[in-house]
């Protein structure tokens, strides 16, 4: 594995939950920034824009801006950009991420060519479902931010997307086009943003499927932490193994240490000594 130059980092679960900093994560991320290292946040969250992902995250004193802020949102708004110019877009979103979407028509009422779904919340009733079946009924096409089923609150597992958007699908035999994670443009995105090979970089996220085996299938190396949404039998049932698997992104340096000094894979779970998280 050729030097890891850049490193691509989920959000939630595995910086914070529920916007308080995980223990030692803050300090992680400082020491990845004093090495030199490529950083990326990337995230499905959909009810935040750049800029306020970015203020929050520097209010709990993470050194990072909104240039370091890789979105679903954005994401979306290139994708229906170049897939669907001019396209009345009809959107369903926990949060209100409209200045993540330049050039996207978003419609109140009346027929859209594109329902677009965010993040879930309370505004995913049954009205509202039963409005976007209607639109795909009709023929409007579906592009979804993400898929994912649930994400961790201080409270525990909430549902999310997925859980709405499989119902969707079947119920109007149709199938969404997804332009967050895990889909690979939006990973040959980040890599575009930080100016890395695949070859170069690593994935750090707590959902195994659309973090980390996602990230795999695009030749980044992908790491697993046990924190957030994560859940031993999901790791038992998932797709495929993960390069490596930390007990939290705070291991996440020595980590980068050890395999920067040719010394191989530790045990999984278990960060390397500490004389090893040196340099990287």
């Amino acid at each position: 594995m050729e030097r890891i130059r850049a490193v691509l980092v989920d959000i939630d679960g595995v910086l914070t939950v529920s916007w308080k900093a995980l223990p030692g994560t803050v300090s992680a991320l400082e020491q990845l920034r004093g090495a030199g290292l490529h950083v990326a946040l990337v995230t499905n969250n959909t009810s935040r824009t750049r800029a306020a992902i970015a203020s929050r995250l520097a209010d709990l004193d993470f050194p990072v801006g909104a240039e370091d802020i890789l979105t679903a949102p954005a994401a979306t708004a290139a994708y229906l950009r170049e897939h669907f110019p001019g396209a009345r877009c009809l959107l369903l979103n926990s949060g209100d991420v409209r200045d993540d979407l330049p050039g996207v028509t978003l419609v109140e009422e009346g027929d859209a060519d594109v329902v677009v779904l965010g993040g879930a919340g309370a505004e995913f009733g049954y009205e509202a479902l039963n409005r976007i079946f209607r639109q795909l009924q009709r023929g409007a096409r579906l592009v979804s931010m993400h898929r994912n089923l649930y994400w961790r609150t201080e409270g525990g597992l909430d549902l999310d997307t997925g859980a709405f958007l499989e119902g969707l699908e079947r119920a109007a035999r149709t199938e969404a086009e997804v332009t967050g994670k895990p889909a690979p443009a939006f990973f040959a995105s980040a890599l575009a943003h930080l100016d890395a090979d695949a070859s170069e970089a690593l994935m750090i996220g707590d959902d195994i499927e659309s973090d980390v085996l996602a990230a795999q299938r695009s030749g980044i190396t992908g790491v697993l932490v046990r924190t957030g949404k994560y859940l031993p039998e999901t790791h038992r049932a998932a797709s495929g193994t993960p390069d490596h698997v930390l007990d939290s992104f705070a291991d996440l340096p020595a980590l980068l240490a050890l395999l920067a000094g040719g010394g191989g894979t530790p045990r999984r779970g278990h960060a390397p000594r500490a004389q090893d998280q040196e340099e990287f």
